[in-house]
């Protein structure tokens, strides 16, 4: 098969390897891209759950949240350039949009264009707007969270208005939801600059982890050669990459092999039992380095980078007096999802609009 110079370059963006790399691993999996990327990963050519490079799209995304943190929405509103995006009245049009689609409990696209919004249909509004700022504009997507008494959700966008987030959670009680208000906020505003793809180590497929693993594995080998050589400290290459691969077996084996270490090392029995939780903690920080990546309350915490999400959530818990449990979690980032095939953005909306 004919190796084309966009199939490699499709491919160097979506993995970051060498542009050599890249046509090498096409021909050797006969043009086949998802292949291709698995031969760059298993070399370690290929950066471990890296994103395909996404078409820098324009407009904004907005996030709307109810007085009593019980409904958040956020929608993302494409326009063609960014000098639209800066348009006050484009920016209130955005506003405007996500308010209505929580009042009128939206859904989906089909029904917010046959929803009455001003005395008009929202369908002709919109075509009024478009008419009015002279460019073509699109309402992507949106997404509404809601939560019953004992719940809360609460929302953040950044300032450039490129990235929003809505978290919900489920408290033990009302009152701990309505304490727990702000400190949404800032997990929302956490998930907006670390970009976790899920709430939990659970959430990921198994067989991507597994295919990551090797990744992430031959990426750090990889790394390693270059230390060596530089005379620095080597990565530790780890025995897992995600809490979704250690099971009871495997946490008794390495429990086992602490205590052997530290038999080894001349230590007491009688404090094994004060250091193997602070081992077993280092254990799981070695071998979570995908929930690290990917999951938000396997993240180190932004505002306290020595504790998890999920470490700081149950500290708060504490604090509050209830259990807090993240139930819900959205986060949208201009662009994201439109693969970077056309350069053309202005068609690509086009197309969208039909």
């Amino acid at each position: 098969m004919e190796i084309t110079a966009q199939m490699v370059k499709e491919l160097r963006e979506s993995t970051g390897a060498g542009m050599m790399d890249c046509k090498k691993a096409l021909g050797e999996a006969n043009g086949d891209m998802e292949k291709a990327v698995d031969i760059l990963r298993e070399k370690g050519l290929g950066q471990a759950a890296k994103k395909a490079d996404r078409l820098a799209s324009e407009g904004l995304v907005s996030v709307e949240v109810c007085a009593e943190c019980k409904a958040a929405t956020i929608s993302e509103i494409n326009s063609e350039t960014d000098f639209v995006a800066r348009n006050p009245q484009f920016q209130a049009l955005t506003k405007d949009t996500t308010a209505h689609i929580q009042a009128k409990s939206i859904q989906d696209v089909e029904t917010l264009n046959s929803s009455v919004i001003n005395g008009v249909k929202f369908e002709e509004y919109f075509k009024g707007q478009i008419a009015t700022i002279g460019e073509n504009l699109v309402v992507r997507r949106f997404e509404t969270i809601t939560a019953d008494a004992n719940g809360v959700v609460n929302g953040y966008v950044h300032s450039n208005g490129r990235v929003g987030v809505l978290i919900g959670a489920a408290c033990e009680n009302a009152t701990v939801a309505a304490k727990a208000q702000e400190f949404i906020r800032n997990l929302c505003m956490h998930a907006a600059a670390m970009k976790p793809s899920v709430i939990s180590y659970k959430d990921l497929n198994k067989e991507f982890v597994e295919k990551e693993f090797i990744a992430l594995r031959a990426e750090l080998e990889k790394e390693n050669d270059e230390l060596k050589r530089l005379g620095k400290p080597l990565h530790h290459i780890p025995e897992y990459a995600s809490r979704c691969q250690i099971g009871e077996a495997e946490l008794e084996k390495a429990k086992k092999d602490i205590e052997n270490e530290l038999k080894a090392e001349g230590k007491p029995e009688k404090i094994w039992d004060k250091i193997i939780p602070g081992k077993i903690d280092r254990f799981y920080a070695d071998n979570t380095v995908l929930d690290q990546r990917l999951t938000l309350l396997g993240q180190f915490y932004v505002m306290d980078d020595k504790k998890t999400v999920e470490q700081v959530i149950a500290e708060k818990s504490a604090e509050l007096g209830g259990k807090i449990e993240i139930v819900k979690y959205v986060r949208f980032e201009l662009g994201e999802g439109l693969e970077k095939k056309v350069d053309d953005f202005a068609a690509e909306v086009a197309a969208q609009i039909g």
